[in-house]
């Protein structure tokens, strides 16, 4: 057992108490990167709900422990001999002073678009690809992973210039998935509605949208105004089952209203 201690602000602490925790503790002596890697990506949306919310508090909370993970990731890797903490910290300054010559050498770039291309030729050169999609990881959800291709694919050239060029396309990916969804098989009808979801994605962003964030905003917003249903008709002694769509409707309008939503 341990000596007993108090937290600090000190980076290294961290480390330590990690390391003391590998030794000690049953549950984290056992883990492996492959057992927490889920828990890893559950902390990352717990952040971004925090952002989401406007919630500083719990965002300091949340980046706390996506640190703990680096440091819980860099301590399995330590024992194995693999790497350490000070090899994590040396990479990722080296890579930034790699990828920012025009700030840390004579590189010129005056604007955030030419940096974006000068960053995704860099990282071309260094890892050899042979597409600038190859950097975009699969396991991405889905509409992050198109946003982020279709960016990707902008920075070299490969784009509209506005929202309102793509709308066109957009136009013709809806009536595919209509008639797709008319007459179509299963197999054309999932391909139409994606091409549809792609080229939504695409004008969002050209409009200055991120697409996950939108729909996460919108989720939020039904689940709000569904649960206002379920809690007015469970003070009217209903359920659900028992109201008819008109009936929610009325409720769902009422909550748009006391929102001042017109969406």
């Amino acid at each position: 057992m341990s000596e007993p201690r108090s937290p600090s602000r000190r980076f290294s602490d961290l480390v330590e108490i990690m390391t003391i925790l590998r030794r000690e503790c049953p549950w984290d002596r056992q883990q492996t990167h492959e057992s927490i890697k889920d828990l890893m990506v559950e902390e990352i949306y717990e952040a971004i709900e925090a952002i989401d919310n406007n919630d500083p508090a719990e965002l300091k909370k949340e980046l706390g422990d996506l640190l703990l993970h680096v440091v819980f990731h860099t301590e399995i890797a330590r024992e194995a001999d693999r790497f350490d903490i000070g090899d994590v910290i040396y990479g990722i300054q080296e890579k930034l002073i790699r990828r920012h010559p025009h700030v840390f050498a004579d590189t010129r770039a005056d604007d955030s678009s030419t940096v974006v291309r000068n960053w995704e030729d860099l990282k071309m050169k260094e890892k050899e690809r042979n597409s600038v999609l190859q950097g975009v990881p699969d396991t991405l959800p889905a509409l992050i992973k198109a946003q982020r291709m279709q960016e990707k694919a902008a920075a070299v050239g490969f784009d509209w210039q506005t929202w309102e060029e793509a709308w066109p396309k957009l136009a013709e990916e809806m009536e595919e998935f209509r008639m797709a969804a008319l007459k179509g098989s299963e197999e054309e009808k999932a391909a139409e509605f994606g091409d549809l979801l792609f080229s939504l994605v695409n004008v969002g962003r050209l409009a200055g949208l991120n697409s996950e964030d939108c729909l996460r905003l919108t989720n939020r917003k039904f689940k709000q105004r569904f649960q206002h249903i379920e809690e007015v008709l469970h003070r009217q002694g209903k359920k659900l089952k028992d109201a008819t769509l008109e009936e929610m409707d009325a409720i769902w309008d009422a909550a748009k209203d006391r929102e001042g939503d017109s969406s």
